[in-house]
């Protein structure tokens, strides 16, 4: 729903915030600013939650109050089953009463650290959402939309199972999708869109209401090509107000890579190459792991490596560094947990993301095998991974809470050691990947 538009507002499924986005939310005026001049109307969560309990609830009740919806129908107290946050919000657009749902991350508590949402649950709770479809219907609503954060294949199963909803605009797996997908259930049809991340991307949906129901829509991807236009004045405004207290610091150009550095590959990715590549060197380790993290920006060969891309790359509220001894059958198991979460048939049993990044291992991936079957021919060096020899494996972003008190580095200081290390210029990444097997050829995965 376009903001500019008479009588229509601008959602926000999460994405948008994403990364470097969510330090907006260590103030929080300056959210309140930029979701005043983007024209975000309401919206829900997920990275928002690693900021701990305590502080997003004073955001969302001091600073929000009366100017933003946040919304979440799936996040509760453990001890009652209390809402935390309203579930939805009914506002008039164009003189049609529309229900907005808030649909947030339901894994929160096991991809972030579970201490940081210690007092609430999550999950994707079907039954509470058909119930709140049906209340706001009950109360007058004759749209209904859910903003999710759940991830595209989740958003689309959901909408087979719960009746009711005109339209799911997600968030999560940075899915641009130029068409809307319409999903049969027992009540009807419902859309289901995702429109990227980092703003790349606006969805625009328009409805035609007859008859206090929906008759028609009208989809639109629209790219958003920020070279080709001029910055809005006041936001530029507000974004250098907010760096200007650390823009020497961000600029210092830590290095020039000599190769491309991205991420989004759905195993691997020459930018989370340079971290684990960092991570083994500096801390003597055998091999390490990378969280499968989306966010983050690209540079070409020639350009400089700067402490904001470095940050922009790390940038969570736990991003300690680690160093863990794993037998081998541990490391079997870490990466057999992991490609569950993304190839499990079943939607409800994924969590997003892509593949943790492994530097040193090399091993084999089955998308389509069975749960604990996936991995297979670790090797270190060309050697055998030894199911009962202990290894020593780098890492960062841990999700225990021990890992807090520890006093380990954060993973930026310890990449930008490395980077300072390498006399200027950063040779081109050779990419660790595995091998895949009985998946490919498809165009859908990034190897």
């Amino acid at each position: 729903m376009k903001a500019s538009r008479p009588g229509a507002l601008l959602l926000d499924g999460g994405d948008t915030w994403q990364g470097s986005g969510t330090s907006l939310w260590t103030n929080g005026q300056d959210m309140v600013d930029a979701c005043k001049l983007l024209g975000v109307d309401v919206m829900t969560g997920h990275w928002e939650f690693t900021l701990g309990m305590e502080r997003v609830k004073e955001i969302i009740e001091k600073d929000f109050a009366g100017k933003i919806d946040f919304v979440a129908q799936n996040v509760k107290t453990n001890d009652f089953g209390d809402p935390v946050f309203k579930p939805y919000v009914i506002r008039e657009i164009n003189g049609v009463p529309c229900a907005i749902i808030g649909q947030a991350f339901p894994y929160t508590p096991i991809a972030n650290p579970r201490y940081m949402v210690a007092d609430w649950a999550f999950g994707i709770q079907d039954e509470n959402m058909q119930a709140m479809v049906n209340e706001a219907r009950g109360k007058g609503a004759q749209v209904v939309v859910v903003i999710s954060h759940n991830g595209m294949d989740v958003d689309l199963k959901m909408a087979t199972r719960v009746s009711g909803i005109d339209a799911i605009m997600g968030g999560h797996t940075h899915d641009g999708m130029p068409v809307a997908s319409i999903v049969s259930n027992k009540g009807g049809k419902t859309l289901v869109t995702n429109a990227g991340s980092n703003g790349k991307f606006l969805g625009v949906l328009d409805f035609e209401v007859k008859d206090k129901k929906v008759s028609d829509f009208r989809y639109k991807l629209l790219p958003v090509f920020s070279n080709m236009l001029p910055a809005d004045k006041e936001m530029e405004a507000l974004i250098n107000k907010i760096r200007a207290p650390y823009e020497s610091k961000l600029a210092e150009k830590l290095a020039v890579t000599d190769g491309l550095l991205y991420r989004r590959g759905n195993f691997n990715g020459t930018g989370d190459q340079l971290l684990v590549d960092a991570l083994m060197a500096v801390q003597g380790a055998d091999m390490a792991f990378s969280p499968g993290f989306r966010w983050g920006t690209t540079l070409l060969p020639g350009q400089a490596i700067t402490r904001e891309w470095l940050l922009d790359m790390t940038a969570t509220t736990y991003s300690f560094a680690t160093v863990t001894e794993m037998t081998g059958e541990t490391i079997k198991t870490v990466l057999e947990d992991v490609a569950d979460n993304l190839f499990n048939p079943d939607p409800y049993y994924q969590q997003g993301g892509d593949m943790v990044r492994v530097g040193g291992l090399t091993y084999s991936c089955n998308p389509v095998g069975t749960a604990g079957n996936r991995i297979s021919d670790m090797r270190l060096k060309g050697q055998l991974i030894e199911a009962g020899k202990k290894y020593k494996v780098a890492g960062w972003a841990p999700v225990a809470e021990e890992a807090r008190n520890q006093g380990n580095k954060q993973v930026w200081e310890v990449v930008e050691t490395w980077l300072k290390a390498q006399g200027g210029r950063i040779k081109p990444r050779q990419l660790n990947t595995p091998k895949i097997i009985g998946a490919l050829p498809n165009k859908g995965y990034v190897v």
